[in-house]
């Protein structure tokens, strides 16, 4: 259903971030054009939203809402008439949400369940399919923060669960990837420790640690320096299942 142009592609996309909303017609001007509108501007929107309810109406079912109705002129812009959870991106927030809440209340299985369904609708970058303005740029950035913490809190849930084994290939991965980011580093730090690499967890510590240096002058959070400490010394009960120190990783 998705138009072939680049514009009206950035109008449904943001539309539909923001399903039952109204766009105002100035912010989706911004998000097409930046700050140099053509004379012609609100003519071309409105053949872009007539473009767009042409390529719904081929898909929407017989005996439905018309095309207009689905998206629909408001005062002062547009909207899209579906439900939010009708979007990959409603139903990623839902499941995300609904995981945090269970890893709050220690349902670990749970929080792991639901955090795997959000995770499994991410189909890659945010709206790759359409060019971003600065609002829908705004957007990418804040669903690909959400990803990723989304995969930090699932890992964290995972570890409680014992799976550190299972876990050591993606969080070497997601450390090469993100080199300054501490809880993933904490993290692999435990997957390591408990897989009985303790040599390579210490290892995981110094190279964050140059690295953090380097780029900003600065040294690891506390409480990754007390995990490292505690991997030194032969009392291990903070860094175990369950202890203090693992516990402030996992829960960032």
């Amino acid at each position: 259903m998705l138009p072939s142009a680049s514009k009206p592609r950035q109008v449904l996309a943001l539309l539909s971030l923001h399903p039952r909303r109204v766009v105002q017609t100035e912010v989706l001007i911004e998000e097409l054009w930046g700050a140099a509108p053509p004379r012609s501007v609100l003519t071309t929107l409105q053949t872009y939203v007539l473009h767009l309810r042409r390529k719904l109406s081929e898909v929407l079912p017989l005996g439905g809402p018309p095309a207009k109705d689905v998206l629909v002129t408001s005062k002062g812009g547009y909207l899209l008439t579906i439900d939010r959870t009708d979007t990959e991106v409603g139903r990623f927030d839902d499941f995300f949400v609904r995981g945090q809440r269970a890893f709050r209340a220690g349902d670990c299985v749970a929080a792991a369940q639901l955090l795997r369904q959000a995770l499994s609708l991410w189909r890659g970058p945010v709206v790759a399919d359409a060019r971003h303005g600065r609002t829908l740029e705004i957007e990418s950035v804040r669903l690909e923060a959400d990803h990723l913490s989304a995969r930090e809190l699932r890992i964290s849930a995972e570890l409680r669960l014992g799976g550190h084994l299972a876990l050591l290939g993606e969080l070497t991965a997601l450390a090469g990837a993100y080199p300054l980011h501490e809880r993933l580093h904490g993290q692999l730090m435990l997957a390591l420790h408990r897989a009985g690499r303790t040599a390579d967890a210490l290892e995981a510590f110094h190279r964050l640690r140059r690295t953090l240096i380097h780029e900003l002058g600065l040294e690891p959070a506390r409480n990754i320096q007390q995990l490292h400490q505690a991997m030194l010394s032969p009392d291990t009960a903070p860094i175990a299942q369950g202890g203090v120190l693992a516990e402030a990783v996992l829960t960032g």
